[in-house]
């Protein structure tokens, strides 16, 4: 903000929170929801499988946008959450709960369980944190293949889904993946539209300088953690209801975190709308790649340097750099006055990254 005020001119400006194009995006975004809500009753059921996909990579790569993209926090090991959600949803599961209602305590457990994972992993700091990750990962996956009850090495099965109509269950898994992934992303658009969001910034920038400013640091960064994971457990709750069963080596597999950088990469890191385009990219190669064997692996890896090298602020960082439109503007938005105006006329635009 003080950034925005030191410009020439700044005087009798007016500082705003909404970007170019953000209102007639809202109403654009609101018209897409509906569609999608309304698909299952407009395309085959093989479209809304696959779109099931797409909803749970944007909300893993939404999750870990928000812990490392505004929270500096490079993590390897959210898949650790993945797994808690998916067999805390098997478990109640087993106790006669509805599996859709258990992806609400998936959320939760995942949460719970990342406050002493936290104690840990905080004390690491940059290479030595995303390495933590990983090893914390591990050793959930670990203690599970231990757990006979858990099912061991081979996992479980859900219960509770074979009275459902296949074709009613699939519609409700759609719902329920498009309901989790629009709750993670506004729940990521109201946290950094607040004070925690203005702290995730310096923290961003400089835990160091933060701390000394008076940011509480510990706070924020716990606060993006445990919704980072609270996230990812209702991905994996969301995993393990759509393929009825769980495996420990698939739901704790690293894979999960691979695909939650690549996407957020591709799309733009600190931004709220790059893993929802890095997302759509990354869908879009699976369909098309799907028959290409290895050279998938090579085409995801070869775009991702591409993307690194060339477009460091993803595909989302291109487009505002050419419009400036936002679909989630969080930082803020200067409008100056004209020199020969009396009154504050927008005249040039300028918004802070987040």
């Amino acid at each position: 903000m003080s950034a925005l005020m030191a410009h020439p001119g700044a005087r009798g400006a007016v500082v705003r929170r909404s970007a170019r194009g953000s209102r007639w995006s809202t109403v654009a975004l609101g018209a897409v929801l509906v569609l999608l809500a309304a698909l299952p009753f407009l395309v085959f059921e093989s479209v809304t499988s696959s779109l099931f996909t797409l909803f749970v990579l944007i909300i893993i790569a939404s999750m870990w946008n928000l812990l490392a993209g505004f929270g500096g926090m490079v993590s390897v090991g959210q898949q650790a959450f993945i797994g808690v959600g998916a067999y805390t949803v098997v478990g109640l599961a087993d106790q006669g709960l509805s599996p859709f209602l258990a992806l609400v305590f998936a959320a939760l457990t995942a949460a719970v369980l990342a406050i002493p994972t936290s104690w840990l992993a905080f004390r690491l700091r940059g290479d030595y944190f995303a390495v933590g990750t990983w090893v914390i990962a591990e050793v959930y996956r670990l203690v599970v293949i231990k757990i006979d009850a858990l099912g061991g090495p081979s996992g479980r099965s859900l219960t509770g889904m074979s009275g459902i109509d296949q074709t009613l269950r699939s519609a409700l898994v759609y719902w329920s993946a498009l309901g989790v992934a629009i709750l993670t992303v506004g729940a990521c658009y109201w946290l950094l539209r607040g004070r925690v969001g203005l702290a995730l910034t310096a923290v961003r920038d400089d835990d160091v300088a933060a701390r000394a400013s008076g940011v509480d640091v510990a706070r924020a960064k716990h606060i993006v953690y445990l919704a980072s994971a609270a996230g990812c457990g209702a991905a994996g709750g969301l995993l393990a209801i759509n393929a009825l069963s769980v495996q420990p080596d698939a739901i704790f597999s690293v894979q999960w975190s691979a695909y939650m950088i690549f996407i957020v990469v591709i799309g733009g890191i600190g931004y709220l709308e790059g893993p929802i385009v890095g997302a759509i990219v990354f869908f879009a190669l699976q369909q098309l790649l799907a028959d290409s064997g290895s050279w998938y692996l090579i085409v995801l890896g070869v775009l991702a340097a591409a993307s690194a090298i060339w477009m460091p602020r993803g595909l989302w960082g291109q487009v505002i750099d050419r419009t400036g439109f936002r679909v989630f503007p969080v930082g803020y938005h200067l409008d100056l006055p004209t020199p020969a105006a009396t009154a504050p006329t927008p005249t040039t635009a300028q918004e802070d990254r987040p």
